[in-house]
């Protein structure tokens, strides 16, 4: 949910303001078809819980780009107690678990402590990147 948000984040910090047009160059290229978008029961749930009214419903449009729908299920929410025991937390736990039961090919965010915590965990069924990293060697890639 993080990377969905950036572009309304404070847009004066050099970082910031590059993850926001990278997540709007890559959703370009999801409208061309170029890569496909997983949505999730937890993101909506997260963005469910977004106190701006305005930005969940602007979210909620972006969402619908969506080609594959991850519902709850015990497998899931089992899935995401294990990756808690290696301090990978509520939501971000969940959502690893929707984008392993999916076979997503890739898990993008702008979350440097989960990119940390993940790196700890050798059974990982996903590829992960930093949205910055994934552009240079998913997108830019020869």
């Amino acid at each position: 949910m993080c990377v969905y948000n950036r572009p309304f984040d404070d847009q004066s910090q050099p970082r910031i303001m590059l993850e926001s047009q990278i997540f709007i160059m890559l959703l370009s290229m999801i409208s061309r078809g170029r890569f496909d978008l997983i949505n999730s029961f937890a993101l909506e749930y997260e963005n469910s819980k977004n106190p701006n009214i305005e930005n969940m419903l602007k979210i909620s449009d972006l969402l619908g780009y969506s080609t594959d729908y991850i519902s709850c299920d015990e497998g899931i929410l089992d899935r995401s107690l294990e990756f808690e025991k290696y301090g990978v937390m509520g939501m971000d736990a969940v959502h690893i678990a929707c984008a392993e039961k999916a076979k997503a090919d890739f898990f993008v965010t702008c979350d440097d402590n989960l990119i940390k915590k993940l790196e700890r965990i050798d059974n990982i069924g996903i590829v992960y990147y930093n949205v910055i990293d994934f552009v240079s060697r998913e997108v830019f890639k020869t």
